[in-house]
This record gives structure tokens, sequence and C-alpha cells, in this order.
């Protein structure tokens, strides 16, 4: 079988995407960076934080799904337009005084903007690439969460400490209509787009076929755990370098960059090893669901022992070691349903997944506001909520170590689907 070409440009659109998940993440952060300041101006406690940071995710999967459906026919270079622009939008009204229900609206109404922005930068970016080459600039595109946390946070937390962290929002709000500008300059649809004669030899499968299938489900529970605990970090690992260990504000922000650059280092790692196990013959099953799941069961039990050390710099390394291993399950699940799911109903399959494992992001911050709200102390409560979070890992998983089989699902699915519907 011949090889696809990549396109020209290709590599141009993934770092513009690249720059859209930076700005994306740096959002996300700007939180859980000034958690400490808000709650002390806005007089909150451990709970209505917990309650703000899950806040930002109560539309996130609706969002996620509706825009999933509407990538299918719309040209994705539109909705990631739309999707910035709100983004900025929304990061504006907290430049001035603000009260706890406006901060709660705007980002309710950030997270509706973000909610699909993975999975239609996924899709965007695999009409650029054909399916043996997508790994790596999946794992590029995955490392804008990352790069964004590690750029936008040592100048975050400069303006939040120098400043206030009003401004942090307004810059965010700047920097987001410049990528903005940037990308209707030079984003362009790539062209590896499904044709008649494609439709024909990649005939639509029923959703439910395809949402009941047991990799699909598996990408779903793996990436559960992941953004557990990516969600408690983007929230709370601040908060907790502040409160439980007993850092400044100005140091915090520093530390809070070390779980990114070791995520980072994990991802493009995993990215380039599934590529080359690829090449070299292995199967999807191996080069990306093994590949997938097995760090984050490390992760999980590296994390299961984190209250047995002193606070201080082991405690962080444990945490940084811990929760860094999942990120290797977002650089494999996406080509994994990509591998069987019809191009035509690729967005919206990638959108609901993205959906469902992010549910994680709504439950995660308020579980652990509420564990350190009701504990002796705040370093007891955070220790129990990381205790949790290392046993959904660990389950999650295992979970994908037993039902990642890419390799074999595709031909399953087009069996079922040729069974006669009356046999």
């Amino acid at each position: 079988m011949t090889e696809q070409a990549t396109p020209k440009g290709a590599w141009k659109i993934t770092f513009l995407l690249f720059l859209f998940m930076l700005v994306n993440f740096a959002d996300k952060i700007v939180v859980g960076l000034a958690g400490v300041p808000i709650m002390t101006e806005l007089k909150l406690d451990a709970e209505q934080f917990g309650t703000l940071g899950s806040s930002f995710f109560l539309l996130f999967s609706i969002s996620a799904i509706i825009v999933g459906f509407v990538v299918n026919s719309v040209s994705t270079r539109w909705v990631l337009l739309v999707m910035a622009i709100i983004w900025s939008v929304a990061q504006f009204p907290m430049v001035g005084t603000v009260s706890f229900t406006t901060l709660l609206i705007c980002r309710i109404i950030l997270g509706a903007g973000e909610g699909p922005a993975f999975s239609v930068a996924v899709h965007a970016i695999y009409k650029w690439f054909p399916d043996e080459k997508r790994t790596l600039p999946t794992a590029i595109l995955s490392q804008g969460s990352a790069f964004g946390v590690i750029l936008a946070v040592p100048a975050l937390n400069w303006v939040i400490v120098n400043h206030n962290w009003h401004y942090a929002f307004g810059a965010l709000g700047v920097v987001g209509l410049m990528w903005v500008v940037a990308w209707l300059l030079m984003g362009k649809e790539g062209p590896l787009v499904q044709n008649v004669a494609m439709a024909a030899a990649d005939p639509r499968v029923p959703y439910f076929q395809l949402l009941t299938s047991r990799t699909f489900i598996g990408c779903c529970a793996a990436t559960f755990g992941a953004y557990w605990a990516l969600s408690l970090g983007l929230t709370w690992f601040t908060p907790f370098i502040v409160q439980g260990l007993g850092f400044s504000q100005a140091d915090a922000g520093w530390i809070s960059v070390l779980p990114w650059v070791f995520g980072a280092v994990v991802v493009l790692i995993a990215g380039w090893v599934s590529q080359v196990m690829l090449a070299r013959g292995f199967t999807t099953r191996g080069a990306r669901g093994v590949l997938g799941s097995v760090p984050m069961i490390i992760g999980g039990l590296i994390l299961a022992t984190l209250s047995y050390f002193p606070p201080g710099g082991t405690m962080i390394a444990v945490l940084v070691f811990g929760t860094g291993l999942c990120g290797a399950i977002y650089v494999v699940c996406p080509p994994m349903l990509g591998e069987f799911t019809p191009v035509s109903q690729r967005g919206a399959v990638i959108a609901i997944y993205g959906a469902i494992y992010t549910f994680a992001g709504i439950l995660a911050p308020g579980v652990m506001g509420a564990v350190i709200k009701h504990a002796a102390t705040p370093l007891d409560g955070y220790m129990t909520g990381f205790t949790i979070n290392a046993a959904i890992m660990i389950a999650s998983g295992l979970l994908g170590l037993l039902l990642l089989w890419p390799n074999t699902e595709r031909a399953r699915l087009a069996a079922q689907a040729a069974r006669p519907k009356f046999a």
C-alpha cells in the first residue's frame, strides 16, 4: 500500500492549532493560579472555590457534543474562529470589580466556548494528515495545553503578584484576539476530506454501534481518569502549594509549571514512540492502547504514595510524576477513534468522547473542595483528595488496558453493520 503524502502547509496549520490550544489552557489555568487571591478578595471558602472550578465544565460537555455534530458539515476553520472570539470576550468582564456570581457566569460561558476545542482541533488537523501520520501531530496539538501553562503561568503570576488578578484575565482576552487575527489571515481547511468515492468505500455506521464499541468505551474510561487529574491541577495545584505546603504566591507560580513540563515530555515521547512502533509493524492495540493505559496505572500507583511523604519538595515531585504520566492517553485515543469511525462521523464521535471524559472536570474540583472544607486541616483534605485521584487513575488505566482494541474494532463494526437486521 502506497503511503499517502502529507499536504503542503500541514505543519503551519499544526503550529496555529498548537497556539490555539496554548491559549485554551492558559484560559483554564488562570482561576487556579489566582485561587488564593480570588478566595481572599471574594471571601470564598474551599467548597465555593471548588464550585467555581467545576462551573467551567457545566456546559463544556453539552457544547462539545453540539459543535461536534456541527463540524460534520461546517468548515472547521470558521468554527475555530467563533470559539476563539467567545473565549476572548468572556475574559474582559473580570478586569473590573466583579462579584462571585459574575465570575461564575463568565467561567460557564468560557467553558461552553472551550468545550469543543480539542475535538474540533483534532478533527481539523486530521484533514491535513493521513492516518499513519496522525500520532505525532496529535501529540504536538496536545502540547499546546502544556505550553499554555508553562508559558502563561510565570507571566500571569507576575501580573497577579505585581498588579492584581483582574488584569491577568484581561491579558488573556487580548492574547485570544491576537490568535483570532492570525487564524483569520492564515487558517485554512485541510484537503483530506471525504469525497463521494471515499464515502462509498467508508459507509456510515450507526452511532449506537460506534458509541457502544469497546474501544470507544475504553477511551472514555481511560481519559476520564486522566482528566480528573488534569482538572485538579488546573483548579487546586497552586492553592495546594500555597495553603497546603506554605509556599508564597510568587514561588507557587514557578512550582505550578513543573507538572506541565513533565507532562509535555511524556506526551511528546508517547507520540514519538507510538509512531515508531506503528512503523515497525506493531498493532495499534500495542502502539496506542497499551502505550496509553499502562503509564496511567503506574502514575496512579505513584500518586497513591503521596501521603507517606513529609510536606515539601518530595511531595511535589510525587504529585508531578504521578499525574504527569496520564498524558500519554490524550495522544493515543483520538487516533484510535479515527481508525474505525467513518470520516463523515469522526467530528461528532471525537466530540462525544471529549464530552464524556471531561465530565470529570465537573466532579473533581468540587469533590476536592468539599473534602478540604470538611477535613481537620487543609493538608489532610488535600491528601484525601489526591488519594481519591490515584484510585480513579488506576481504575481508569485498567479499564483502558482491558478495552482498547482499535485494530480489530473496524472489522467487527463492519461485520456487525453487514449482519441482516431480521436474522
